[in-house]
């Protein structure tokens, strides 16, 4: 590669992820991070293209920076309708600073490229189908060129006061937070925690999760989300205080989903498992986030006591939700003591998520299975679902209520700690032993939780 090429490639690496969005207000969003690798002066890595915080499209380095001038010159009209001239100086503008890096290449060549770029782009984030031969990437392969995770959630309130009383509204049979070390500790500020956001968006995160506890608990949730607008930002809520009002909040500050979780269709099962009376205020705030427009999914953990997940999902499709996430039990917090007591085996998981898959794909609804280890690989592939791996200190992190970065969010017990987003430098986090350990897992390590397979159990009990 000559001497322009890795100044140009230099540059990209020092000016970080770069982000635009096309009709943000939908439909048909098109959210587009471009994630530079570390830089190395002796060799090349792809870069990682997010499109609407869910899919990655590894691209080739002269595509990259094709579609990273593209972004800048998008960027200059953010907040504006663009006309078809504005269109055309932008593809213009973008062909001409390509060309300072690649003045061999005729301007009808590289505007080929950048309309298939866009192509292909557009045409995975609005779900449709790619003619394209696309290179798989495996993130484990991929890990020593990145320097932070693509996602970080944000545990915006504790789960208990000084008190010892319960900050959040229910009382989870399997909260993976309560009683945990991280969930103790004071809160951040409002300030604080943008400071914190402010942060990450320099390490490099593209995608933030606002969850808990509950963090619709703080009056300043719409405010958090309004500062994170950057990112592609995710809310994860028991729906209970999300009113009408709420709900507009949430729209105008920009939040790109919100996932409620909702145990049951049967009132009686749904409050039994989160220990509150609120089956009916969790409805009506999954009513009111699609009345007010936001992208809402609905996830239900599976157990012994709602193993008949295709009636919720059936009572879910009645409420106007499309997209859905199942998951086993999460072996940390309260549900440590009592989860193999509910546990569904991997047969009867299977079935229930068989019968559910089956409801979406003949109500037009798209699910997901989250938990690692808990139904084979091959079961899932045979469902066409996507088979789900460990992220741990990988595709996601976490950071506590105090501003402690953990593994992720169930990892929070005494010596979880990987560091201060507020006082220590992201990198020397991100390279802190523990997690270096993790990204070492090989890929059939992480196909299992470490909190089941025993090494997350280890390391949260400070061994």
């Amino acid at each position: 590669m000559g001497i322009k090429n890795k100044i140009a490639q230099y540059k990209e690496w020092k000016s970080g992820v770069k982000h635009c969005t096309f009709n943000p207000d939908g439909p048909g969003v098109v959210r587009i991070h471009l994630v530079p690798p570390k830089f190395n002066l002796f060799k090349n890595a792809p870069y990682i293209v997010i499109l609407n915080g869910y899919y990655l499209l590894p691209l080739g380095y002269s595509w990259a920076i094709l579609l990273s001038g593209f972004i800048e010159e998008v960027n200059l009209f953010d907040g504006k309708e663009m006309s078809e001239s504005d269109v055309s100086s932008v593809f213009e503008n973008t062909l001409e600073k390509t060309r300072h890096v690649y003045s061999h290449i005729p301007k009808d060549v590289l505007r080929e490229d950048l309309e298939e770029i866009l192509d292909i782009i557009f045409e995975i984030a609005q779900g449709g189908n790619v003619d394209a031969e696309i290179e798989k990437l495996s993130i484990r392969t991929y890990a020593g060129r990145m320097s932070a995770p693509h996602r970080m959630d944000l545990m915006v309130s504790a789960m208990t006061d000084e008190c010892g009383k319960w900050k959040c509204n229910q009382k989870c049979l399997f909260c993976y937070a309560a009683g945990q070390e991280y969930a103790k500790v004071r809160e951040l500020s409002t300030g604080e925690w943008k400071t914190a956001i402010d942060k990450l968006r320099a390490a490099g995160v593209p995608m933030l999760t606002f969850t808990g506890g509950e963090p619709t608990q703080r009056a300043d949730i719409a405010e958090l989300v309004e500062h994170a607008k950057w990112f592609i930002t995710r809310l994860n809520t028991n729906g209970v205080n999300v009113t009408k009002e709420l709900a507009a909040a949430l729209k105008k500050a920009g939040l790109d989903s919100m996932q409620v979780t909702l145990y049951s269709h049967d009132e009686e099962t749904h409050n039994s498992l989160v220990g509150s009376a609120h089956f009916a205020d969790t409805v009506a705030g999954i009513r009111n986030a699609v009345a007010a427009g936001l992208d809402i999914s609905v996830n239900t953990p599976l157990c012994r006591k709602n193993a008949d997940y295709a009636k919720t999902l059936e009572f879910v499709h009645s409420l106007g939700v499309r997209f859905v996430t199942a998951s086993g039990l999460i072996c940390t917090g309260t549900a440590s003591a009592n989860h193999e007591n509910y546990d569904l085996t991997e047969d009867e998981l299977y079935g229930a998520v068989s019968a559910a898959k089956a409801f979406c794909d003949a109500h037009g609804m798209e699910m997901d299975f989250t938990s690692p280890g808990l139904i084979a690989k091959e079961k899932l592939e045979n469902l066409g679902l996507n088979v789900p791996m460990c992220g741990a200190s990988l595709s996601n992190m976490a950071v506590a209520p105090d501003g402690t970065v953990v593994p992720c969010q169930s990892w929070l017990a005494e010596g979880a700690g990987l560091g201060n987003i507020l006082t220590d430098p992201f990198a020397r986090i991100w390279k802190h032993k523990t997690a270096l350990a993790l990204r070492k897992m090989s890929e059939e390590e992480a196909l299992s939780c470490p909190f089941r397979t025993g090494l997350g159990k280890e390391k949260n009990n400070g061994k």
